[in-house]
């Protein structure tokens, strides 16, 4: 039996909620496609903990897709949203809060001079990209094959039929003309990308990658891959982005950027600076960022953004984070000891598997072996995880409802969870 069967108020909800909106949900893995069943809905949140529409709890590993790393309605969060409430939902008009935010971003990360905030981590990939285009003055840009950086066309677009092509569109509504101008590389190859480049001389603007991924699961840089791809970009006057909406300020306070050592010409941001409301934040290089309207011609804009209500959710956040570095610290104890229990309890079982981590963000991946890229990703045993999947769900553990996304281990999950973790991992 599927153990969402008997989530009588879910299944309701999901029926009802197919009426209204396209395949029920608002965001596609929502649905459950990848492993089958109806989507839990759910009410509330505490700590570690979300509770369904029937107020069954369960220990979550999701954490809203990251955002939240202290835990659910962590109260440092709760009463800078209370306040701004107070104050007002949206002006419109600038506030001293969007200056409070841009200084302890800047401040954190020595790549950023200048930061514009947005409204969700796509409006931050699409605006870098539209920057440095206009900053350079070329129309490519090259994206990694696993990498996702959000829902606009120019990221939309699939490999070709081999490492020399153009990408080609993956979604209806995606334009050949669009697809044209993104190639698509193969992460941690840097030989194939050098090769892409050189195909490619004096028309690319740009190349953008998760610096550690979390949309193919947690694949991390091999040793050199990174430096390569900056010294390449140096080498040919490429901007190179790094798409840090999941991993910034998550995997340390200066983000991946600063734990690998590597130095991007862009950021992208999002999530944990919106403390669990929407946001979304791009900046870099002050010679570059200035070209951004009203300082220079490359326009954006957006009537929410720099909201203040998200301001001070996020700024609190990163406030806290700041002054307790002992966070870090802690939830990398914990997403240690998470990924020794799969590891410990799949192999029991001899279940072929394998867990790649990087601090808080971690993937079970069913396949041995290191994963590298986005093809040996797709060899993983999806069956095998999807009976994994609804086998923790029905004992009150949400995992992603997919083999191909990150795990996200917040503050707020302890010894009592991670006990109820091992037991249930046992009897798979």
């Amino acid at each position: 039996m599927n153990p969402t069967s008997a989530l009588d108020t879910s299944k309701r909800l999901f029926e009802e909620a197919r009426q209204y909106i396209p395949g029920g949900v608002n965001s596609p893995v929502r649905a459950f496609r990848s492993v089958g069943g109806d989507p839990v809905f759910f009410q509330r949140a505490l700590g570690a903990y979300l509770y369904d529409a029937d107020n069954k709890a369960y220990i979550d590993l999701i954490n809203s897709w990251g955002p939240a790393i202290l835990g659910h309605t962590h109260p440092v969060a709760v009463d800078a949203v209370k306040q701004a409430l107070q104050q007002g939902f949206s002006f419109g008009a600038p506030t001293e809060r969007e200056i409070d935010m841009a200084k302890i971003i800047v401040e954190a990360t020595p790549s950023i001079d200048l930061v514009r905030m947005v409204n969700s981590g796509t409006e931050a990939t699409m605006s870098a990209i539209r920057l440095a285009r206009g900053y350079t003055g070329r129309s490519k840009f090259i994206k990694f094959a696993g990498c996702y950086h959000g829902h606009g066309d120019s990221f939309l677009i699939a490999a070709g039929s081999g490492a020399m092509t153009f990408g080609v569109p993956n979604s209806p509504g995606v334009t050949p003309g669009t697809a044209q101008d993104t190639l698509i590389a193969t992460f941690n190859d840097l030989p194939g990308l050098e090769e892409l480049v050189a195909a490619n001389q004096g028309e690319i603007a740009a190349i953008i990658i998760e610096p550690v991924t979390g949309n193919m699961g947690v694949v991390l840089p091999e040793p050199g891959f990174l430096e390569g791809l900056r010294a390449l970009c140096d080498d040919q006057g490429i901007l190179l982005i790094f798409d840090e909406v999941m991993t910034g300020f998550r995997l340390g306070y200066g983000s991946a950027q600063q734990l690998l050592g590597i130095t991007p010409d862009l950021t992208c941001l999002g999530k944990i600076i919106g403390g669990g409301m929407p946001v979304g934040a791009y900046g870099g290089r002050r010679e570059i960022m200035e070209n951004v309207s009203p300082s220079g011609p490359v326009y954006q804009a957006g009537t929410l953004s720099g909201n203040p209500v998200a301001m001070a959710a996020g700024y609190a956040t990163l406030n806290y984070l700041r002054t307790h570095p002992e966070v870090y610290t802690r939830i990398e104890a914990t997403s240690a000891a998470l990924a020794d229990i799969f590891t410990s309890e799949l192999t029991a079982k001899g279940i072929p598997h394998g867990v790649q981590r990087m601090g808080s963000m971690l993937t079970l991946f069913f396949k041995e072996g290191p994963i590298r890229n986005y093809d040996e990703a797709l060899e993983c045993d999806t069956e095998a995880f999807a009976r994994f999947f609804h086998h923790l769900l029905g004992h009150g553990v949400y995992l992603p409802p997919s083999q191909f996304e990150a795990m996200f281990v917040s503050l707020a999950v302890g010894d009592t969870e991670l006990n109820k973790i091992q037991e249930t991992c046992r009897a798979f």
